[in-house]
């Protein structure tokens, strides 16, 4: 007697990826590489990613030159990298949205997209505020201004 086993359906499946989900990243290293993959694709794959990042450098070493507070610096990396891992969940929205729906269109969709958006630009909207005003003080008074 043949061991024949059904041809799995959709649902076991699923049901079976499941089941090993949490065993995906069985060490602290891969689920480190994961990560580290994840921030790859975000940084090589999304332009607004890519901006943000270097605004965020730029902004940071701005900081360092005209020598804020401590607390200060902490503030401006706090807040670019809420910017950040904003844009990543929002790649990774963008990708769930697409897997689940392919290419049709769904007004939930959409809504679901243009919030993560949305999310985004709150976020950087805020940073440049607070860049501002931790910024242009010090950077008026080294200029002389």
């Amino acid at each position: 007697m043949t061991n024949l086993r059904p041809l799995p359906t959709p649902e076991t499946r699923g049901r079976r990826l499941r089941d090993r989900a949490w065993t995906v990243a069985s060490d602290l290293p891969a689920s480190f590489r994961y990560a580290a993959q994840g921030l790859a694709y975000g940084f090589a794959s999304q332009r607004n990613f890519r901006i943000h990042v270097i605004t965020g450098a730029v902004v940071f070493g701005l900081g360092v030159w005209l020598q804020l507070p401590t607390a200060q610096l902490a503030v401006l990396v706090l807040t670019v990298a809420a910017v950040l891992v904003l844009e990543l969940l929002n790649t990774a929205t963008e990708a769930v949205v697409d897997l689940a729906i392919g290419r049709q269109f769904h007004p939930l969709a959409r809504i679901a997209k243009d919030c993560a958006a949305a999310a985004v630009l709150v976020a950087a909207l805020s940073s440049l505020m607070i860049a501002l005003l931790l910024l242009v003080p010090p950077l008026l008074n080294r200029l002389g201004l």
